[in-house]
C-alpha cells in the first residue's frame, strides 16, 4: 500500500510539473482584445518615442549642390563632426554607423538641449525627433532661401537589451527599422525556451521623466493593444524563468520525468533506510 501511495505521489508530481500549451503558446486568443470598426488592430496604441537626455541623436541638412546652404553646413559642420550635411539632389552623408554615431552625434546637455553649429541650441529632452526636426528645419530657413533646403534627424536605431535572469547570457541589439515589436524582437535572438516564463516578462522604459517598469504577458492576444508590444529605444526586457525550471522540471519532457525520477529513487533510499533502523 506504501509503494502504491509513493506511486500515486510520483504520477502527481510529473502531472503538476509539467508545462502546458497554454504557458508557452503566443497571443492566445483573449476577449479583451480591442479592434477598429474595419476589424483592425490599431496603431493607435503605439506611442510616439521622446527623446531622453541619454539620447545620441544624428543630423542631415540637405541642400542642393549649388546652394549657399551646402556651402555653409558642409563647411562648418565638417568642423565640428556632429552634423553633416549632403550636396546634390536628394544625397546626404552622415556620421557613420557603430562607435561612429557614439563619438560623431549630437549629445543632449544637462538642460535637455542641443548645440549645432551656425544655428544654436535646440530643445530636445522630451519631444519627438519631427518636433526637434520642425524646429531646426525653421532655424535654417531664417539664413536661406525656405524649401532649398531640408533638415532630417535620426536615432541610432532602436536600440533594446534582452536580459535573462537565469540562462547566463543576455544581448543588445540596435534595429534599424521604424518599429520593431517585441515579439519580432524575440524571433529575430532565436525565440525563447520553454524555461521561461512569458507570462511575467517585465519591460523598464525610459521616459524624460525617468525609468518605468511593466509586466507584459506574451501569451495574451491583446498585448497588441499595449503601448509595451513595441519597442523603443533604450528599453530594458528582462526574461523571468519558470519557479519550476529552477528544480529541474518544466524545461524538457525528459529533463523532467529525469528530475522526477531522482526524487522518487531518492525518497524510497530514505524510506529503506529508516525502515531498517
Amino acid at each position: 500500500m506504501k509503494k502504491f501511495n509513493l506511486l500515486i505521489l510520483f504520477m502527481f508530481l510529473i502531472v503538476t510539473s509539467c508545462i502546458n500549451v497554454q504557458d508557452v503558446r503566443y497571443l492566445q486568443p483573449n476577449e479583451n482584445l480591442v479592434l477598429n470598426s474595419e476589424g483592425l488592430i490599431s496603431y493607435d496604441n503605439m506611442p510616439k518615442y521622446r527623446v531622453t537626455r541619454h539620447d545620441i541623436l544624428k543630423l542631415n541638412i540637405i541642400t542642393t549642390s549649388k546652394g549657399d546652404a551646402a556651402q555653409f553646413y558642409s563647411s562648418l559642420h565638417a568642423q565640428q563632426g556632429g552634423a553633416t550635411s549632403g550636396s546634390g539632389s536628394n544625397n546626404s552623408s552622415g556620421g557613420g554607423n557603430g562607435s561612429s554615431f557614439y563619438f560623431n552625434g549630437l549629445r543632449l546637455d544637462d538642460q535637455g538641449e542641443v548645440y549645432i553649429l551656425g544655428i544654436g541650441k535646440i530643445k530636445a529632452e522630451g519631444r519627438t525627433l519631427d518636433e526637434i526636426a520642425n524646429d531646426i528645419q525653421n532655424k535654417v530657413n531664417e539664413n536661406f532661401l525656405p524649401e532649398k533646403s531640408e533638415a532630417r534627424l535620426f536615432l541610432e536605431g532602436i536600440k533594446y537589451t534582452f536580459l535573462y535572469d537565469m540562462q547566463g547570457r543576455s544581448l543588445q541589439k540596435t534595429a534599424t527599422d521604424v518599429s520593431v515589436n517585441i515579439l519580432e524582437a524575440i524571433a529575430e535572438n532565436g525565440g525563447l525556451d520553454r524555461s521561461v516564463d512569458r507570462k511575467n516578462v517585465i519591460i523598464y522604459r525610459k521616459f524624460p521623466e525617468g525609468i518605468k517598469k511593466a509586466q507584459i504577458d506574451l501569451t495574451r492576444e491583446d498585448l497588441q493593444n499595449s503601448p509595451y508590444f513595441w519597442l523603443q529605444n533604450g528599453d530594458l526586457v528582462v526574461f523571468n524563468t519558470r519557479a519550476k525550471s529552477f528544480y529541474g522540471f518544466g524545461k524538457e519532457p525528459l529533463q523532467t520525468l529525469t528530475t522526477g525520477v531522482s526524487i522518487l529513487t531518492t525518497a524510497l533510499s530514505i524510506y529503506l533506510l529508516i525502515t531498517k533502523i
